[in-house]
């Protein structure tokens, strides 16, 4: 355009268009009678860099007067740049450039680099914005540093444009990106906002650098108690409802502070209980549930059940291995946990209300309740990368002190306090009911608890993420002057090979159906399980306003005040609890809806393939379920290969999947605690009871005539 006046004859006449159409598609041009092999180009991505989306059989076009040529290939878009990789690079150049960048290549276009963007539709060159409805014939971006790319989708067909979804990574949520799309993703995103008032910590160190509150809320009383007293927002449900949490208002002793943090609460609860907020229930944690210590004393007497010297101890506890278990109190608090989490559900989804989560810094119990409630309603957070998402957001970024719990620098002569591990617990009893609902195993949880105690990942390592970003980015004398660079768990190569990461995928995991665009349009966006109760349906207020009867309740348990009631009778709680309980257990779980587990004595169990996988005398060969799980892959591997036959296609997928069955093939020989315990050495006493022993014979000549029959009637 520049330099260049008109084209072709005389005058102001503009060059005649091209009426040449060419209806073959680039892939069915044939050169010299052979056809042309696609050469494939790798993607170079920077640490941490993710694919956002492609699209195949793009051209290059390279102006040149009025002719137009150019190369075929992918244009990809990350979260960092925008790329071109070309099928044939030395089609337009053939000399090897010298100078190259390592960072930003020759067809990469940084996204901070991009100045506009124009779209050519029907010959009209248009600035894009926003959703398109159709895609452009060619995409026009000019850059700041002046270069002008043409890119023409002509041969693009619809479905060779790909969407990478968010799913597919776990989430670190230590971007106000990460929270817009997760408020975009749960609908959440109308009535909160992600905010970054605590960037860099001023605010305060304990909460994470982004996170969401209640739209109106004004920003600046954020800062006012240094973040307590602040409804943050966790999760929404999909009637409107949403669960938050709150850490609670220093306690102080003078009438004057005290007036001042009511006169502030008053005003927090007047935004969060108005229209269009549905009613507010508390849930006071720190006083109407567990306590820490409580966990810390049953754990500690758990575990010892597991710390077993030799086999003469284990079969001396194993006539009153029960009533120690139940005297641990260890399954009882799990239970516990499962119930709380389900009554919150009923108050969600039964009662139409919001929960606000009460605790005195926000990071324990709520972290633990929280999760569990999404894992119970949220389908997306029980695939695994969701999961992972998940804990990103409520443990991680929520300021669980793992570094303190977790007791890892032993600065205490005190026993560990293992709330995540209490979570993990929980939801491994929810695996272990619904198993088709989670695309993770039992043994993703195993390692995931594992890591716990890994000192080289940095996820589990820190009390808060401002002491991570601190530590992580602070020289240190010990390490030479180098910062400390630890990795994140979530990095499964750095643990296993691939065929070892294949036994943290479930299987038999049903995947949510895809809809046809004509049934999306008539779907709206909710549980498959509705359940409609007569005494558990949606209480509307007298007054969707402000009460004061309410706002004493909440200022005092936000002030640490004993309460002599809760806001509801705990009589009808537990008549709504146990119908909404009933109710869903009467019916077939959907496993891409709401999902509730059995909290009754037996349907409660332990994490076997946790806690007896190095005793050997607790391993059963050939037996237990990862026998039944190995018969059930066996006719899923059957079933795809007729599928495959029927179709006369393989998918890779599917092959990745029989390559996991081939592990459990020979399942006579595995033990039931399987992949861990894989090469233990089993012992050979029978697992009979105890009491008769030395009634029978001598421990030897039992272990001799393990095969007989042995009347137990005599013992």
């Amino acid at each position: 355009m520049l330099g260049k006046g008109v084209v072709g004859g005389g005058g102001g006449t503009k060059a005649p268009k091209p009426s040449f159409v060419s209806y073959v598609r680039p892939e069915e041009i044939h050169t010299n009678e052979k056809e042309v092999t696609e050469k494939e180009v790798t993607l170079h991505l920077l640490p941490g860099e993710q694919l956002l989306c492609e699209a195949s059989t793009v051209l290059k076009c390279v102006q040149e007067d009025s002719c137009q040529r150019g190369i075929y290939g992918r244009l990809v878009c990350t979260d960092f740049k925008i790329s071109f990789l070309g099928d044939d690079e030395s089609a337009l150049d053939n000399d090897e450039t010298q100078f190259k960048n390592k960072v930003v290549g020759e067809n990469d276009i940084t996204l901070h680099c991009v100045d506009q963007i124009y779209g050519v539709f029907d010959e009209k060159k248009k600035t894009l914005f926003g959703q398109l409805k159709k895609y452009p014939e060619t995409l026009i971006i000019h850059c700041k540093d002046l270069r002008v790319f043409h890119f023409c989708l002509r041969y693009t067909k619809e479905e060779e444009v790909k969407r990478t979804d968010r799913k597919n990574h776990a989430v670190m949520f230590d971007t106000l990106q990460d929270w817009c799309w997760e408020l975009e993703r749960t609908k959440g995103n109308m009535k909160y906002k992600a905010v970054s008032v605590n960037e860099g910590y001023k605010v305060c160190e304990r909460l994470p650098a982004y996170f969401v509150v209640p739209t109106p809320l004004p920003e600046e009383d954020v800062p006012r108690f240094q973040g307590h007293g602040i409804p943050i927002w966790c999760w929404s449900c999909h009637n409107g409802c949403a669960l938050l949490k709150m850490s609670a208002l220093p306690k102080e002793q003078d009438d004057g502070i005290l007036q001042i943090q009511k006169n502030f609460l008053d005003g927090i609860y007047k935004i969060i209980h108005r229209p269009p907020y549905e009613i507010v229930k508390t849930e006071d944690l720190s006083s109407n549930f567990l306590s820490l210590q409580e966990i810390q004393t049953a754990y500690s007497k758990f575990k010892q059940l597991f710390l077993i010297d030799n086999s003469t101890e284990f079969w001396d506890t194993d006539i009153k291995w029960f009533s120690l278990l139940e005297s641990s109190s260890w399954l009882d608090i799990i239970r516990r946990c499962l119930k709380k989490a389900i009554e919150i559900i009923e108050c969600l989804e039964a009662q139409n209300m919001n929960i606000l989560l009460l605790e005195e810094n926000a990071s324990d119990l709520c972290c633990l309740v929280s999760s569990l409630v999404q894992v119970m309603m949220d389908p997306h957070c029980r695939t695994r990368f969701g999961f992972q998402s998940l804990v990103q957001k409520e443990w991680i970024m929520g300021g669980h002190c793992f570094l303190d719990r977790c007791n890892h620098l032993r600065q205490s002569d005190k026993e560990e306090v293992p709330v995540f591990l209490l979570f993990l617990d929980c939801v491994w009893q929810l695996v272990h009911q619904h198993p088709p609902a989670f695309e993770f195993t039992e043994t993703y949880l195993t390692v995931l608890s594992d890591s716990l105690y890994i000192p080289i990942f940095s996820t589990f390592f820190f009390n808060s993420p401002h002491q991570k970003d601190t530590n992580m980015g602070r020289e240190s004398q010990d390490t030479q002057g180098k910062p400390l660079n630890l990795l994140t768990v979530w990095d499964w190569s750095v643990q296993f090979e691939p065929k070892a990461q294949t036994l943290l995928k479930n299987p038999l995991y049903v995947e949510k159906p895809k809809l046809d665009k004509g049934q999306r349009k008539g779907t709206h966006l909710k549980h498959q399980r509705q359940l409609s109760l007569p005494l558990t349906q949606s209480k509307s207020s007298p007054k969707r306003g402000f009460f004061r009867e309410e706002t004493d309740h909440l200022i005092k348990n936000l002030l640490g005040k004993r309460i002599s009631k809760l806001i509801n009778s705990s009589e009808e709680l537990q008549d709504n609890f146990r119908e909404f309980y009933d109710s869903w257990h009467s019916k077939p779980p959907s496993y891409h809806g709401l999902l509730l587990p059995h909290i009754e004595g037996p349907e409660v169990k332990v994490w076997a393939q946790r806690y007896l996988r190095w005793i050997p005398e607790a391993q059963i060969l050939g037996g237990g379920r990862v026998a039944t799980m190995s018969k059930l892959l066996e006719m899923l591997e059957e079933v795809q290969s007729l599928q495959e036959k029927i179709e006369e296609r393989h998918h890779s997928q599917e092959a990745l999947q029989a390559e996991a069955t081939s592990l459990l093939r020979n399942s006579a020989r595995l033990s039931s605690l399987f992949p861990f315990a894989l090469l233990q050495r089993h012992s050979s006493k029978p697992v009979l009871p105890t009491s008769g022993w030395k009634a029978l014979e001598d421990e030897e000549d039992l272990a001799k005539r393990e095969d007989e029959f042995v009347d137990l009637g005599d013992v």
